[in-house]
């Protein structure tokens, strides 16, 4: 088992998206989501940083458990719900379901959202970054707590990334294996809090 730490410097709801009862990944960490070691089983764990004023605390950890391909997201009926709705709710307005390919040309087509220029226009920088990644990462067994982030316990600091670059080989695998033993005995799998960024929506 391997496990994957980054940091988190913007807590929409969109990267990670906690909502309709998966955790999914489909864009930002390109570097996580095209890792070659990447398995089914890992634990993908996301930190709050000095920008959030949370540094070393807990946003959310997922469980991998599928990789599917940003076509597949696009179509598959359990994730309808995450394709955006700009002018809906702000969990509408941050569904990370929104790139898919033309199925005659290969272009890639990226819908209205969050990471698209004002009118929907395509924002090609986030298009090649998000892509990057050949799959989206989905987890039924997840903990996000965005603005309810716990600290990391100080004897499990060693799974946060003190880098702008994610943290995984050099992550002691005894350390990770007690934090995901501690995070599963202290908490249920699911939504603990509202992602953290959305007080800003609220000035």
């Amino acid at each position: 088992m391997s496990y994957f730490s980054y940091k988190i410097d913007h807590d929409y709801g969109l990267a990670p998206n906690p909502f309709h009862g998966y955790c999914t990944l489909a864009v930002c960490k390109s570097n996580i989501r095209n890792n070659r070691n990447l398995k089914i089983g890992d634990w993908i764990i996301g930190i709050g940083s000095k920008s959030l004023g949370n540094l070393h605390q807990l946003i959310f950890a997922m469980c991998l458990e599928e990789k599917v391909t940003f076509n597949d997201y696009w179509a598959d009926y359990r994730f309808q719900l995450k394709k955006p709705i700009i002018n809906g709710s702000l969990v509408q307005m941050y569904g990370d379901n929104f790139y898919h390919q033309d199925p005659n040309t290969n272009k890639w087509i990226q819908e209205n959202s969050a990471h698209s220029l004002e009118g929907g226009i395509e924002n090609q920088s986030h298009l090649e970054r998000d892509t990057g990644g050949n799959f989206v990462l989905i987890s039924k067994e997840f903990y996000y707590f965005g603005s309810n982030s716990p600290n990391v316990p100080d004897e499990y600091i060693e799974v946060c990334s003190e880098g702008r670059d994610m943290k995984s080989i050099s992550i002691p695998e005894n350390i990770a294996s007690a934090f995901i033993n501690w995070l599963k005995g202290s908490y249920s799998i699911g939504i603990h809090g509202d992602p953290t960024s959305w007080y800003e929506h609220l000035k």
